[in-house]
């Protein structure tokens, strides 16, 4: 029978992520998708509640103590009685429906140009149906996505799980216990000590005339769709886990320290004439630039080239997104030195002076988690043999006299590496223009920014619960996640040799260190020199074409 405490905990949740959801939505989103957008309004909100219920469904899991044995009848007082099984495969299939189906879909439905808008005003401009178009490119995510999927499950789709014989005479090793209940007769032998006995425990005990064999084999089983999924989906996202999760270890608690050591500070009368003039500076060349695209662009239509699905691979096309990310990057770092110019002041008096002491506050704390995670992949993951549990304990401790607090620093540090994916993200895009950059800013976020974010949480939340469980088996021993992701996942065909030999947990940890050392030496995104000579370089780039 099911805990109606846990099913009244996953409600509340459930309905809390639901509120920060939206509240989050309504709160970052640009005044222009008010009243617009709304079925990529919708997805947004559903794909951030799957986000953080997929994170925090390894709690309600090690809650619900589903793999415990005494679960199967003879000892219940700890088990929920929850099929996370089910639970879990309804995740499992979601998140690719939302990353290679919903979120593309509402991205291409929302950026295509409808031909109503602007029309006339831009050279060859024809309408066209924005449902069509987003179909067209959606049908090649899903050929795609599709044939890589059928084309693994069909040649990748067994796990070769290790397994340990053991053979022995059981009924010459156990006493029988008369079972006198009810009047009746009948000997049975106690097995309820065998639930906590471990293998090195049951390699120890002897057994008079009655040895044990111990016989080593592997085993082939084939995966069920839904697990496959969650192997394929984990695989794929930690290539992006690994990277921006890395790079957000150590860009997160910086940043924010910056913030409150960059706080805004009265300017006296010298300091804001030059930095009035450097802002007016800044802003007419990146006019001039944008109008240079923006030629570029049209006569580029008018010529008959308006582009399709391989078109960016050409010269052109790579040069002009090239230019166009530099534009960008620029325009978003002018953007945040006019709101510090701002608030340094015309709205010196009106700037909150408690936020950057909040965001010191979060600099700390942010910083005690990444240590907390480096310090346990360093002692507990990367070696072969762990060198000490460190927050196994932490949790198991808690689990011991307040369970809730247990949960809630899973929750708490799980959630907190999707964070540092989406900062890491937009880290690496800001300083090496690598993609387009999509910043969330309050009330300057527009439906594109949320979706691309969004997607790649989802895309990062599998690669995090397998992280979790990696660094926190023995506080997830009893979880049905375990096996699953510890056993048929982990001993996946070709997947397997990833995962064992920890290849990703070792980026994760160089890139962490990495990025440490890089935002050391240049901890700013804004180098006033550097943005002056970068907008002075495309400008010459661009009216040497002309």
């Amino acid at each position: 029978m099911a805990d109606w405490f846990l099913i009244l905990a996953t409600s509340i949740s459930f309905v809390l992520l639901l509120i920060a959801a939206i509240y989050f939505l309504v709160h970052y989103q640009h005044p222009d998708d008010r009243n617009e957008a709304w079925f990529p309004k919708l997805t947004v909100v559903l794909g951030i509640v799957l986000a953080g219920a997929t994170v925090l469904l390894l709690p309600l899991d090690v809650a619900n103590n589903e793999g415990y044995a005494g679960c199967d009848g003879y000892d219940t007082r700890l088990c929920g009685g929850l099929n996370m099984t089910l639970f879990w495969d309804i995740f499992y299939w979601c998140i690719p429906i939302f990353v290679f189906l919903l979120i593309p879909f509402m991205t291409f439905f929302y950026e295509a140009d409808d031909g109503m808008l602007m029309a006339g005003t831009s050279i060859g401009a024809k309408p066209n149906n924005r449902f069509l178009e987003a179909v067209k490119y959606e049908l090649f995510v899903i050929i795609i996505f599709g044939a890589i999927f059928v084309a693994c499950y069909l040649l990748l789709g067994d796990s070769s799980v290790p397994i340990t014989q053991y053979k022995t005479s059981v009924a010459r090793s156990l006493e029988f216990v008369t079972n006198s209940q009810g009047g009746g007769g009948g000997n049975f032998f106690d097995t309820s000590f065998l639930a906590n006995m471990t293998s090195t425990e049951f390699d120890n005990q002897e057994y008079a005339g009655s040895p044990i064999n111990v016989k080593n084999d592997i085993i082939t089983v084939p995966v069920s769709i839904p697990t496959f999924l969650s192997g394929f989906m984990a695989f794929v996202g930690w290539f992006f886990f690994a990277v921006f999760g890395g790079i957000g270890l150590a860009a997160v608690p910086l940043d924010m320290i910056l913030a409150f050591v960059n706080r805004p500070k009265r300017m006296d009368p010298a300091e804001f004439a030059d930095k009035q003039i450097e802002v007016r500076n800044r802003t007419m060349e990146l006019v001039d630039i944008g109008e240079l695209l923006k030629i570029e662009r049209d006569e580029r239509v008018a010529a008959g080239n308006k582009g399709g699905l391989l078109s960016g691979l050409s010269k052109e096309r790579r040069e002009e997104r090239s230019a166009f990310l530099e534009f960008k990057k620029a325009v978003y770092l002018l953007e945040n030195d006019v709101e510090e110019f701002l608030a340094s002041s015309a709205n010196y008096e009106k700037y909150n002076p408690l936020l950057p002491w909040f965001s010191l506050l979060g600099g700390i704390l942010s910083f005690v988690l990444s240590l907390a995670w480096i310090i346990q992949i360093v002692i507990y993951i990367a070696p072969k043999n762990p060198i000490h549990p460190f927050l196994n304990d932490y949790f198991q401790w808690f689990e011991g006299w307040f369970p809730l607090f247990g949960v809630l620093s899973v929750a708490i540090f799980t959630l907190y590496l999707l964070l540092c994916a989406v900062k890491g993200c937009f880290k690496f895009g800001i300083r090496f223009m690598a993609f387009q950059i999509h910043p969330m800013k309050v009330n300057k976020t527009y439906m594109s920014s949320f979706m691309f974010n969004v997607g790649l949480v989802l895309l990062c939340a599998l690669p995090v619960v397998q992280f979790t469980v990696t660094a926190f088996p023995e506080y997830a021993r009893y979880t049905n996640v375990v096996n699953v992701m510890g056993t048929q996942v982990q001993y996946l065909k070709f997947f397997s040799w990833f995962w064992k030999s920890k290849v990703f947990i070792y980026a994760l940890l160089a890139i962490t260190g990495l990025t440490t050392l890089y935002l050391i030496c240049k901890p700013k995104d804004n180098d006033k020199k550097g943005s002056a000579n970068a907008n002075k370089g495309l400008l010459s780039r661009l009216r040497s074409k002309r």
